[in-house]
């Protein structure tokens, strides 16, 4: 369904301009401060991942006497990735049939309110618990936010926005890891008052976001939803299932295989991560300016680029060599998230893009639960950690050349997506 010609049932008078979102109050497009309001938004899903890991062991070793406290305490971190990506696609229904503002704004109130609770939460369980519900806001928060930046933006501006919340959320995560190490120095508790960030973000968001084309949203909520083109998504979903597992790979591994090349301090595994989420910074930047050779040739440069740096993350063990290719890893991510979105988000219309957005976030979080798992499993199967690092860089390679190659013909494509 293409939006640059008004069908009989979106009135002349809907404020859709082209593939642009305008204020039907004033009748003006989304500029700088409706894009951070959503940029920083959307790092709020990076607070759930990292925040809590350098204080992990400090909730394992308070909850020593709870049954199971081993298989628990790693939950506390992964869960809200899982429940994202088994639920975004439920919340990419409600924001084409409820609207995208509403959504957004009582999520980012929820999320202060879940996201706080283990502050007073006596019992492991109920800690899980309240992690669960974190990640379904985290799963409607970045639903959200990707779909009204593709409502908002078009062409250039929409692809340098994608690679923009890849720079935000990076440099985000590099923060919140550091921020929640040195305050959860004294207390594992602490870091979580940290999720109280999300309401001056909720205030911002209802000031200054708007709902767009709130005719068609109108119209969507009292009739059925047009069906999402699953033969043109089913390569794009298929590859970012794919993507969100080369991608974690840097981010979950970096440390451990600095470890199992005989570095134990943490200052310097701390500035290898910062190194490396500096490069993928420079993709997700370089990202716009490269858009325009389209999802056809940019996805495959990420998955290669990427490969290429996972190998020799996992096949070499001298410092300067691992901190290199981490490097290269980190520019190829940053260039693999925005393409795949790009590519994936293309060829929908307004009443089809939240679905896509979630069914688009749903892979790439699954397959960020799932890498962790398969490095473990590969790791017992090959005899190493390095090996079954390389094993997913020649997996990444092989998606390269085989986007590369496929090139499938039509409006899904990367070539005609973009």
């Amino acid at each position: 369904m293409s939006e640059n010609v008004l069908s009989p049932e979106r009135p002349a008078e809907e404020p859709l301009v082209g593939e642009v979102a305008v204020d039907p109050a004033t009748g003006r497009p989304a500029g700088r401060a409706q894009a951070l309001v959503l940029l920083l938004s959307s790092c709020l899903a990076v607070l759930g991942a990292v925040l809590l890991a350098p204080v992990l062991p400090r909730i394992q070793d308070a909850f020593a006497d709870t049954p199971g406290v081993e298989a628990l305490a790693p939950i506390v971190l992964t869960a809200p990735a899982l429940v994202i990506g088994l639920t975004a696609m439920i919340a990419g229904r409600i924001v084409d049939r409820v609207g995208r503002k509403r959504l957004l704004v009582s999520s980012l109130v929820v999320y202060a309110v879940v996201g706080t609770a283990p502050l007073w939460l006596p019992s492991l369980e109920l800690v899980v618990a309240s992690r669960v519900l974190l990640g379904l806001t985290e799963a409607a928060i970045m639903t959200c936010c990707t779909t009204l930046l593709a409502d908002y933006f078009h062409g250039s501006q929409r692809e340098k926005y994608f690679g923009l919340q890849v720079v935000f959320t990076t440099v985000a995560a590099t923060i919140f890891f550091a921020v929640g190490g040195a305050l959860g120095a004294a207390n594992w508790r602490t870091p979580f008052w940290l999720y109280v960030v999300s309401l001056p973000l909720a205030v911002a968001a209802a000031k200054l976001i708007w709902q767009p084309a709130p005719r068609a949203q109108a119209a969507a909520r009292a009739s059925t939803l047009p069906g999402l083109p699953w033969h043109r998504l089913a390569a794009p979903l298929g590859v970012s299932l794919l993507g969100g597992l080369v991608f974690y790979v840097l981010i979950v591994q970096l440390s451990f295989k600095l470890d199992d090349i005989g570095v134990e301090s943490t200052a310097v595994i701390g500035a290898a991560s910062a190194i490396a989420s500096l490069g993928t910074a420079v993709g997700g930047i370089l990202f716009a300016r490269l858009a325009q050779r389209g999802p056809a040739v940019l996805v495959p440069l990420a998955f290669g680029l990427s490969g290429i740096g996972i190998i020799g993350l996992g096949l070499f063990s001298t410092v300067p060599a691992v901190i290199g290719f981490a490097v290269v890893t980190g520019f190829g991510n940053g260039l693999i998230l925005p393409s795949l979105l790009t590519w994936a988000l293309g060829s929908l219309g307004f009443e089809q893009r939240g679905r896509g957005t979630g069914a688009w976030t749903s892979v790439f979080f699954i397959g960020q639960f799932v890498c962790p798992l398969l490095v473990l499993a590969l790791t017992g199967a090959i005899g190493g950690l390095g090996p079954a690092i390389a094993v997913l860089g020649a997996v990444s390679l092989a998606v390269a050349v085989g986007v590369r190659l496929l090139r499938p013909v039509g409006s899904g494509s990367p070539v005609a997506a973009h």
